[in-house]
């Protein structure tokens, strides 16, 4: 028997309403229909099947927020991780090319772009157009605020100089988000962000830098040689860059978070499906506690994980102050990437010899699973961020009540 909630009560945060519910299940069709067959050839050729990303078009994963009118799916910030969580439990390489897209990009030019910008690139990006998030360089990893990347006016246009290096998806993008120095100096930099299509004259992109994980998502430098941008692709204010980048970095968080909850799914599941099905010594893997016991510590910490994921989504959604924005993101991505670290390696000794060999998929899984501690922020960063606002909030907080006693 069922209890029936009292009126009013709202349902648990993973009981998603029919429309979230039919969106996950269109998403886990695609993965297991287009994107499972082709996972292992992927990730040995180092490349996105060119048919594949065709598909991801299709079917509206590349345009989640893009509203109707622009040719987009028209969902919601939820929807989005929503998608990136089922792609990752069966490839987390095509779970973060439609997170760039969806999560940086997209969302950089729905929540900060001119209506100029969105009528000429959401459509184009919903329908057929890649694009990548260039923020970090050789030197300005961490300490994003350390880029050298150069913007100099030129009439009405600015001139792009520098290099990039890490920029996801940079082979296959058509639109790249740049961002670069419009004035200020090393402690107090003023950055703009800019629109720059991929066949402007001083932009190239080199081949993708050789990974230990995510191989199919390319990687690579992007140099600027003098590029020239006019003022109309300027997103934002000329020195309203740096802000740009933290709020979008704050969704971007959020995206990376559900690609490593869903990793950490998919290796999990693999994992429980062999032990219940392979016998040692008569007796299934799964009952032996040294076996069933690892698993079952793991699957409880993957629901937390997944419900302070769709918490901070929802947090996000309904406009939380910056702060709080910061906070949970911060939490929830290095939650995350601890959880999917660690159930990959679990998943592996689970397989024993099985799970390093290449036929299963738990090894890539692992593979994968590492840089969730150093993209959109290493977990040394997402520590600092929370202890300077938790500490600035007990600051205020003993502040206040020593106010009240005086």
């Amino acid at each position: 028997m069922t209890a029936t909630p009292p009126p009013g009560c709202p349902p648990p945060l993973t009981v998603l309403p029919p429309p979230d519910a039919d969106w996950r299940r269109t998403v886990r069709e695609v993965a297991q229909r287009a994107v499972a067959p082709r996972v292992r050839a992927m990730d040995e050729a180092g490349r996105l099947d060119d048919a594949l990303v065709q598909e991801l078009f299709r079917a509206g994963l590349m345009g989640i927020e893009v509203p109707r009118a622009y040719g987009g799916a028209g969902g919601d910030l939820f929807q989005v991780v929503l998608a990136i969580e089922e792609l990752a439990k069966v490839d987390p390489s095509v779970a973060v090319f439609v997170d760039v897209q969806n999560a940086l990009v997209a969302s950089a030019l729905l929540r900060h772009g001119g209506g100029d910008q969105k009528r000429r690139f959401l459509p184009r990006l919903a329908t057929g157009l890649v694009g990548a998030y260039a923020i970090s360089e050789e030197g300005a990893g961490s300490d994003a605020f350390a880029l050298t990347t150069r913007a100099e006016p030129d009439g009405d246009a600015y001139r792009l100089t520098g290099r990039k290096q890490w920029i996801t998806s940079a082979e296959r993008a058509g639109l790249f988000l740049v961002f670069a120095r419009t004035g200020g100096d090393a402690r107090a930099p003023r950055l703009g962000a800019f629109l720059v299509e991929c066949d402007a004259p001083g932009l190239s992109v080199g081949p993708p830098a050789g990974t230990m994980g995510i191989r199919a998502s390319s990687t690579c430098e992007v140099v600027l040689d003098g590029v020239r941008v006019g003022r109309q692709n300027l997103v934002g204010r000329p020195d309203g860059g740096a802000a740009l980048m933290v709020e979008t970095l704050v969704v971007g968080k959020l995206g990376i978070a559900a690609q490593l909850v869903g990793l950490a799914d998919g290796a999990l599941r693999y994992a429980w499906d062999y032990a219940g099905a392979r016998r040692q010594f008569g007796t299934r893997l799964v009952d032996f506690q040294g076996v069933g016991f690892p698993l079952a510590a793991l699957a409880a910490e993957l629901e937390a994980a997944r419900a302070l994921l769709y918490d901070t989504a929802r947090l996000l959604q309904h406009g939380a102050p910056q702060d709080e924005r910061l906070r949970a993101t911060s939490m929830v991505k290095y939650v995350a990437s601890r959880i999917a670290e660690r159930a990959a390696s679990q998943a592996v000794e689970s397989l024993g010899g099985n799970g390093f060999a290449t036929r299963h998929p738990v090894e890539k899984f692992y593979r994968d699973a590492k840089v969730g501690a150093i993209y959109e922020g290493t977990s040394n960063i997402q520590f600092q961020t929370i202890v300077s606002l938790l500490a600035g909030s007990a600051a205020h907080s003993s502040a206040a009540g020593t106010e009240r006693e005086e």
